[in-house]
């Protein structure tokens, strides 16, 4: 859209007030690089719309491609990159007076639960492999179980049963993990209201808190979890 403005707002509004650029940049700044993980933080898009909004953002000098064996990656540049505040101050802002709730019947759990994956410190579980398991109580069948295998510096986020002994329960609903991550809702909190509950070895209980880093744009902390 061409607003004929010779006006700096209305040429940036032009490139980035486009249906799903900014979740785009969102998924960048939070580390995604390969097309398909920016696709699982944005799952209603579709491969050919997340493909048009690539482009165009290379071709506006926001990101860059980069070859990478047969795909490629993509990479925000120095003027991507200084969109960072913006975006935080837009999702603080939309936390303050937009958001409501998290409505359970969207799929938002599988985009929760590719960020969950994207953001949390491995080492603090050890060199071994440690399975834990997320049961999400308001969610169907097909979207109930989800398992975060932490094994070295690698996490893996797996739909459907490994088949690996599980470490840790997570057992809580969309919303409450939804807040949780957002920096909304203190860990501790939430078990103590007995919205989340964690069950396993109390060391793996206690580690928990530290191994999740929440949303990179998430304006509070969570509380140790030892309990």
């Amino acid at each position: 859209m061409d607003h004929g403005q010779l006006c700096p707002l209305a040429k940036a509004t032009e490139i980035l007030a486009e249906r799903w650029t900014f979740l785009v940049i969102r998924e960048l700044l939070s580390g995604a690089a390969r097309f398909n993980e920016i696709r699982r933080g944005v799952p209603l898009i579709s491969p050919s719309l997340l493909a048009l909004r690539l482009q165009r953002l290379e071709r506006e000098g926001l990101v860059r491609r980069e070859p990478c064996g047969p795909v490629h990656l993509y990479r925000l540049t120095e003027a991507g990159q200084e969109l960072a505040p913006i975006v935080q101050r837009l999702s603080q802002w939309g936390e303050r007076w937009v958001l409501g709730h998290i409505d359970p019947r969207k799929p938002d759990v599988t985009a929760l639960m590719w960020a969950v994956r994207r953001r949390v410190e491995p080492s603090v579980f050890g060199a071994g492999r440690t399975t834990i398991q997320f049961e999400f109580t308001d969610q169907p069948q097909a979207k109930r179980w989800w398992w975060l295998i932490n094994q070295g510096s690698n996490v893996d986020l797996c739909p459907k049963d490994p088949g690996f002994e599980v470490d840790l329960y997570v057992i809580t609903d969309l919303q409450t993990m939804g807040r949780i991550w957002a920096g909304k809702l203190q860990l501790l909190a939430a078990i103590d209201a007995g919205t989340l509950e964690l069950s396993g070895p109390r060391a793996l209980r206690q580690a928990f808190s530290s191994w999740l880093l929440l949303s990179p744009f998430a304006r509070g902390e969570s509380a140790e979890a030892e309990h």
